[in-house]
């Protein structure tokens, strides 16, 4: 299987207000240095809970967002070197499916339209084609084609999500960035949504990059997964491999936060919950990101960063438990 989409060291620093009129603005690092490698045909996993620059990190690989630095490698194409005419090409073949369905769309035009805009955007087809393929990809994605003069307000989310299926869709990408598509949506529609878009994949040999909070989602819905804190990578591997043995403590700590089907069914594994807060972006630590609120923290993770190392068998860790063979010494109390 080869490799679609690469990406290396990726890096976005915002800057933000003054303080005072004397001081410096701040730098809010939202990514810092992730690297990831997407393939033909698979689905890749970006989880993490609010905050953490899952969404950040769409934007950059689609450029919607300019990356302070990096490298981004999509088939065969160097995305940071392409000018806008070259962009627009790419982006032909890598689209986006938004978290909220509603807001998505533009209320003021019916769904077909928003669906042939994205043709007529790109200059394919005339205006009868481009209807004709927004009814056809309207049926293709479980709807009607008498629903393209609906407008938004008129349909239930998942309905709406469907429309966002399709527009992403009508262009017949390579790679689909999927954000959040079924958070907003209740538990049976989640279901249909989520086998559509398996269908679909298999039918159009698309290749997903998924981005969720929600470990049972992606751990069924996904091939491969990176889990992501403060904008950095803290643990990466197969979805199955990593849901079952997490061995980063933030890992273990989201796998631990997934509820119970059954409350008197015993756990497989005593996990530990996390501690505090999240520190803020503007204050990140100057050691492990996550040494504030790790039970198992030692003297050098409040000292020096662990790198992502890779611990063969498909599975890579940012941790000192792991990824260092010193034995603990000392433990933060």
């Amino acid at each position: 299987m080869s490799d679609l989409l690469t990406v290396q060291d990726l890096r976005k620093v915002y800057q933000i207000g003054r303080k005072g009129l004397l001081q410096a603005r701040r730098a809010v690092t939202a990514v810092d240095g992730v690297s990831f490698v997407v393939r033909n045909g698979e689905t890749f996993g970006l989880v993490g809970e609010s905050g953490c620059g899952k969404t950040t990190t769409a934007r950059l690989v689609l450029r919607l967002v300019e990356p302070t630095s990096g490298w981004i490698g999509f088939d065969g194409w160097d995305l940071l070197d392409c000018n806008k005419k070259e962009m627009r090409q790419r982006r032909r073949e890598m689209q986006i499916v938004f978290q909220d369905p509603m807001t998505a769309l533009n209320p003021r035009m019916s769904i077909g339209t928003s669906i042939a805009d994205t043709l007529r955007f790109h200059g394919i087809g005339d205006s009868r084609s481009r209807v004709e393929e927004a009814r056809t990809m309207l049926e293709v994605v479980g709807l009607s084609r008498s629903h393209y003069s609906g407008l938004p307000h008129e349909f239930s989310g998942g309905q709406c999500q469907r429309v966002g299926i399709a527009r992403a869709l009508i262009l017949k990408p390579k790679l689909v960035l999927l954000d959040e598509p079924v958070s907003s949506l209740d538990v049976s529609i989640r279901a249909q949504v989520l086998n559509l878009l398996r269908t679909l994949q298999n039918e159009y040999g698309l290749t997903y990059i998924f981005i969720s909070h929600d470990l049972t989602v992606v751990r069924k819905f996904c091939s491969t997964m990176a889990v992501l804190y403060l904008g950095k990578i803290v643990e990466e591997g197969l979805s199955d491999a990593v849901s079952r043995e997490p061995l980063h403590p933030y890992t273990q700590a989201l796998v631990n936060s997934v509820p119970q089907p059954d409350p008197r069914a015993p756990k497989a594994r005593d996990l530990v919950g996390i501690e505090g807060e999240l520190p803020s972006a503007l204050a990140v630590p100057k050691g492990c990101r996550f040494e504030g609120r790790c039970p198992h923290r030692m003297k050098k993770c409040a000292e020096k960063e662990p790198a992502l190392v890779d611990l063969g068998g498909n599975r890579k860790v940012a941790c000192f438990l792991h990824s260092d063979a010193e034995a603990p010494t000392a433990t933060i109390s």
